[in-house]
């Protein structure tokens, strides 16, 4: 069954850096959409970041505004597992983090609808 594994989160202050990680398991992992979700207090959570993972270089990873520039997927093919890069924190990310995995859409586009696993979330605090 899929399992996805977050891993990474803890307190830090403004201006400073995370990297998160998510290790995927039990599909196969290639040729999936993975990203992160955030749900911030009192917010719905939302998609910040995905891509096809093992595709990176096709274009479609994708950032969400409130992030771009910020923070970076990556990913280690060989150890299914994909990392965000969080640099400049701000307290607005303040939250916490899922990782998410579905079958892209045609094309290779991976929106918010198509993820249908969720990890249990890491927190990110940042004061």
């Amino acid at each position: 069954h899929v399992q996805l594994v977050e891993s990474g989160g803890k307190s830090v202050q403004t201006g400073g850096s995370l990297r998160l990680s998510c290790a995927a398991s039990g599909y196969t992992v290639v040729g999936s959409c993975l990203g992160w979700f955030r749900q911030s207090p009192g917010k719905q959570r939302e998609l910040i970041a995905a891509t096809v993972f093992g595709a990176f270089s096709n274009g479609r990873t994708v950032y969400d505004d409130s992030v771009k520039g910020r923070l970076t997927l990556s990913e280690d093919i060989g150890e299914n597992t994909l990392f965000l890069q969080m640099d400049r924190l701000k307290p607005e990310d303040t939250g916490a983090y899922y990782c998410a995995t579905g079958r892209p859409l045609y094309g290779g586009h991976c929106p918010a609808g198509v993820f249908d696993h969720l990890g249990r979330g890491t927190q990110v605090t940042v004061s």
